[in-house]
């Protein structure tokens, strides 16, 4: 085998061959990281995640983009389709498709409203924050699946009605 069949598999393409531009995104979306328990542990999990799948990724040739969206108010919501706080989407999927709540003491205390966030199944157990490893593996399910494009929605989107409690809480005590 001469060298001219070998390639380096640099980014650039020293070989004549240009590489795929594999991506992960990453969206976060959340309603509190300041108040939330549930929020900043989503947001630590996933960091933690990233620590750990990152280099191995980049060696893969993937590029990693994490989008930290605040959910401000309703339009946000419906701009972004939030079905429930807080939300991870790997490529466009929801790393849980399965959304379940419980009560929130601290997003209820935020709004002035009884309001539920987002609980984790992981394994069959139930989380308040997703596990780092349900992250990793949701992630890994992306790069194994080259899931790159993001899937139909089912059924149109309505904005829940505990999303709207929520915003009609902060708009009442503003």
């Amino acid at each position: 085998m001469n060298d001219k069949s070998r390639c380096c598999s640099c980014k650039a393409g020293c070989c004549g061959q240009e590489r795929d531009n594999k991506q992960i995104v990453i969206d976060f979306l959340y309603l509190d990281l300041n108040v939330c328990k549930r929020c900043q542990g989503a947001e630590t999990n996933l960091d933690k995640a990233l620590e750990e799948v990152s280099g191995l990724l980049k060696a893969a040739g993937f590029d990693i983009a994490v989008n930290r969206i605040n959910i401000t108010s309703k339009e946000m919501a419906e701009k972004y389709q939030l079905v429930s706080s807080p939300t991870i989407r790997i490529n466009g999927t929801d790393i849980d498709l399965e959304v379940k709540e419980t009560a929130c003491t601290e997003c209820g205390d935020l709004c002035g409203d009884s309001v539920d966030c987002r609980v984790w199944t992981y394994e069959g157990i139930e989380y308040s924050e997703p596990p780092k490893a349900m992250i990793i593996n949701a992630i890994l399910s992306a790069v194994y699946n080259r899931q790159d494009t993001i899937p139909a929605r089912k059924s149109e989107y309505r904005l829940p009605d505990n999303l709207k409690r929520f915003f009609d809480g902060l708009e009442k005590k503003a």
